[in-house]
């Protein structure tokens, strides 16, 4: 498969009938582009862990499993961080929010009292008695 996502560089990527199959039947209503990435990317786990397991010594099947794994973990780890990561982000947000949601609120409170104690000062000054000369 060729793929060429920015008419720059041309990425030649072998593509095995499996993971063609399995990725068009898994995202179906995703474009070109996704399942083009998709592919590669599947490709190159593949590629890596079978690199890892042949520079480990022979190929068996334990070794290659092994490989699987580790990639699998390590992709799995990111992952993991990527998602503490956001949902971090995304409690500190959450408390800004808040944050700010009850200043906001303690400040209008405020601006009532003042306007009620500005409009309690008027009534007193308009019901005053007023000397006479």
């Amino acid at each position: 498969m060729t793929y060429n996502a920015d008419n720059e560089n041309l990425v030649v990527v072998h593509v095995s009938p499996q993971t063609n199959e399995m990725v068009e039947t898994e995202m179906a209503g995703e474009t070109d582009e996704v399942k083009h990435e998709t592919k590669a990317l599947i490709e190159a786990i593949r590629r890596r862990a079978q690199s890892e397991a042949e520079s480990a010594g022979t190929l068996t099947r334990e070794t290659y499993l092994n490989a699987v794994r580790q990639v699998r973990e390590a992709l799995e780890g990111d992952k993991l961080i990527e998602r503490d990561r956001i949902e971090h982000a995304f409690a500190v947000l959450q408390q800004e929010a808040e944050k700010n949601w009850q200043l906001l609120f303690k400040e209008i409170a405020e601006l009532g009292d003042r306007f009620q104690a500005a409009a309690k000062a008027a009534w007193d000054a308009f019901n005053a008695p007023r000397h006479q000369r």
